[in-house]
């Protein structure tokens, strides 16, 4: 299940995503409030990083009498479907789990979390900057990290790759279109998997390509309003490059009927039939589940995304989901506010925390969990991902959450016509110059 949609860790060892909602029924912070007191509510997805969740608000709530922490669990569909009705009615639960991006730019525009910017420094002062800056709006904070770091990773099989005399992984863009013809001429038919028919997994290569090429102000101009960016000749580098390789028979002559959820796209990497592939963080889990043997045997090779020749962005800058957040309901009353934000304070990201984070194979986005990471079984991936998101100078959100509604619509279907070969990049930059 993607990390980018679903919220779900981006590096969690896996665990299965119920319908079923876990605790207390509480009526949202907004309303009624949480039980008793000064307590307040708080609204999550189950899998990932539940656990941590579960630790966390057990912990408060043992040492907090009166601002009591009462929680529920929902699986993604469910709580969009849930948050989207109650923030609107007024009736949002406390703290307000969410992706950052369009939705939360909405929420301030329309006054519906507080201003944390001022009342949250405790926290902040403990959490890699790339992470934090995802949670501000006109350079306020307004939601702050509550889990994982998921960035997106060139993954790759080991074996097909040195036997088609590729020994090392891309360092550039001609590289990568190197190994792509010599994994061919060895005979391997998917050079790069990829889940085409799903579309988003498609994203990360023009999210990453974009950057590469014009640096992270690119599409930072997207994001404020600029629709002529789409047609800036960065961008249009990129699209050709994507272009370039589909005709390069990169991702072989299957791949719009390969499915990401089903996890195929990751089963053409151990199942020896792929050489590479770009996807979250979060696939490490389905790695350790569907093929245990391949990971433990150091068939699983890892690394940065390629850096384009004379492009303008910083070859550490990486895409994906920096963190799910929670940003406090406008809604709560006074108490329920000071509440939630001791608790963000005091009992977010606090050793249990990050030791629980761990322990389920997430990597945290504090700025020391290095010595932390070092005694985990995964050591070896986790400190990887954790060192591509401390030393990233940018951590870009996936564009279909940065974007609009309407707008990453029309961007996952004209990213799927480029992908097919039935759209170029000019007319790709025109349909999203159009898309609102």
């Amino acid at each position: 299940m993607r990390a980018l949609r679903t919220g779900m860790v981006a590096v969690a060892v896996a665990s299965a995503l119920t319908l079923t909602a876990c605790g207390g029924g509480a009526k949202p912070g907004g309303a009624d409030g949480a039980a008793g007191g000064s307590g307040f509510s708080a609204w999550a997805l189950t899998g990932g990083a539940e656990q941590a969740f579960h630790d966390s608000f057990d912990e408060w709530n043992g040492a907090h009498g009166d601002t009591k922490i009462s929680s529920e669990f929902f699986a993604n569909d469910a709580y969009k479907e849930k948050i989207r009705t109650a923030v609107g009615s007024g009736n949002a639960p406390t703290l307000i789990y969410n992706w950052t991006g369009g939705t939360l730019k909405e929420y301030v525009q329309n006054k519906k979390v507080v201003d944390l910017t001022d009342s949250t420094k405790d926290l902040q002062s403990r959490l890699l900057p790339s992470v934090l800056e995802s949670g501000k709006v006109d350079g306020k904070v307004y939601a702050v990290p509550n889990n994982n770091a998921q960035p997106v990773v060139l993954f790759s099989n080991k074996d097909l790759m040195d036997k088609a005399g590729v020994t090392k992984a891309p360092a550039t863009f001609d590289e990568l279109l190197d190994a792509v013809a010599k994994l061919k001429a060895a005979g391997v038919k998917t050079p790069i998997a990829l889940a085409g028919q799903s579309v988003w997994p498609e994203l990360m290569w023009i999210e990453y390509l974009a950057d590469r090429v014009g640096g992270p102000e690119l599409f930072a101009k997207i994001k404020a309003g600029d629709s002529s960016a789409w047609s800036d000749p960065a961008m249009l580098k990129a699209l050709d490059m994507i272009s370039q390789l589909v005709k390069a028979g990169a991702f072989g002559d299957r791949y719009g009927s390969v499915t990401a959820d089903s996890g195929a796209d990751v089963a053409l990497i151990h199942q020896n039939q792929a050489g590479m592939l770009l996807q979250g963080a979060w696939v490490y889990a389905s790695f350790l589940t569907d093929a245990p043997d391949f990971v433990k045997n150091g068939k699983l090779g890892y690394a940065t995304f390629p850096s384009v020749a004379g492009g303008k962005g910083d070859a550490k800058n990486i895409v994906g989901n920096p963190a799910n957040f929670w940003s406090i309901s406008a809604t709560a009353s006074d108490a329920q506010k000071k509440a939630a934000t001791q608790y963000l304070n005091e009992g977010l990201f606090d050793d249990t925390y990050v030791k629980s984070l761990i322990d389920g194979g997430n990597v945290p986005v504090t700025k020391d969990a290095e010595s932390k990471l070092a005694a985990s079984d995964q050591k070896d991936f986790l400190t990887f991902a954790y060192g591509m998101v401390k030393n990233a100078p940018n951590f870009e959100l996936s564009w279909d959450q940065a974007l609009t509604s309407g707008q990453s619509q029309t961007l996952l279907t004209n990213l799927g016509k480029l992908f097919l070969g039935q759209a170029t990049p000019q007319q790709f930059a025109d349909a999203m110059k159009a898309a609102k």
